[in-house]
């Protein structure tokens, strides 16, 4: 436990330092601000694609969705913890080198941040002091098929950070915008809203239930769970279902203008 949330914490800050340092020193034409928040994008990427596939590994090993185990149930937690911490960290440092020729205090400029970012701090904070307990000690040796799948919903992120990244270089023009933005949409809609449907059915499969059924035989509690977890994610995939649509009606508004 100790080594790895030790690495986590090392791995992260480390390697958003050296991608700092690779793009300033790659592309001198970039201000330190693109550097920056380019990096944080990176980090976020790479994470997404360890989570994923710590993901598949425990789903394919759990031949029982309730007592299947794997290791990486419970040691990936360890690694996500000083992720989680770092990733707060990020979004204030990016939020900080956008808004610093405002000339604002610190106590304005963070006051500023916590209320634009209301939602994903409290997410953040939601995973550390609720999801993370849950996962390590409460659940007992039960669950780890599910712990998977939770997992599973990072495959989205790196989509989003693309996006993200071109938005940042002003390449919204592009086709590869385009393509990113319907890549984002379907992998968020099937790996953060589609999952939890997937997970009451495979449930109901070993149980031998149907996925109408699955919600009345289980704790009520896992329900209010479920139902807390996917609740912002319906929020933020609105939010991208909108961009999506002010993006693909452009063009053809202007051809009508």
């Amino acid at each position: 436990m100790l080594l790895t949330l030790a690495s986590g914490a090392l791995f992260f800050p480390g390697l958003f330092a050296l991608c700092t340092w690779a793009l300033r020193r790659s592309r001198p034409g970039w201000s330190r601000t693109d550097c920056v928040m380019i990096s944080t994008r990176l980090v976020s990427s790479v994470h997404a694609v360890l989570a994923t596939g710590s993901g598949i590994v425990i789903i394919r090993s759990c031949d029982d969705v309730i007592t299947g185990r794997h290791w990486l149930a419970r040691e990936y937690v360890w690694f996500l913890i000083p992720y989680m911490i770092y990733d707060s960290y990020a979004m204030y440092l990016c939020d900080w080198c956008r808004t610093r020729d405002q000339n604002r205090g610190p106590s304005l400029t963070l006051r500023s941040f916590l209320s634009r970012n209301r939602l994903m701090i409290t997410h953040h904070a939601v995973i550390l002091f609720v999801l993370v307990p849950v996962a390590q000690s409460l659940r007992g040796d039960l669950g780890d098929f599910f712990v998977g799948c939770i997992f599973m919903a990072e495959l989205s992120t790196p989509f989003v950070s693309l996006g993200r990244v071109l938005i940042q270089l002003k390449q919204q023009h592009t086709l590869l915008y385009k393509v990113n933005g319907i890549l984002t949409l379907a992998t968020f809609f099937c790996c953060r809203i589609l999952l939890f449907p997937f997970m009451y059915w495979s449930y109901g499969r070993q149980q031998g239930l149907s996925l109408f059924q699955v919600p009345f035989s289980i704790p009520f509690y896992c329900n209010i769970a479920n139902a807390f977890l996917v609740a912002p994610q319906l929020y933020w995939f609105c939010l991208l279902c909108r961009k999506a649509v002010r993006l693909f009606d452009t063009p053809q508004a202007k051809k009508d203008g």
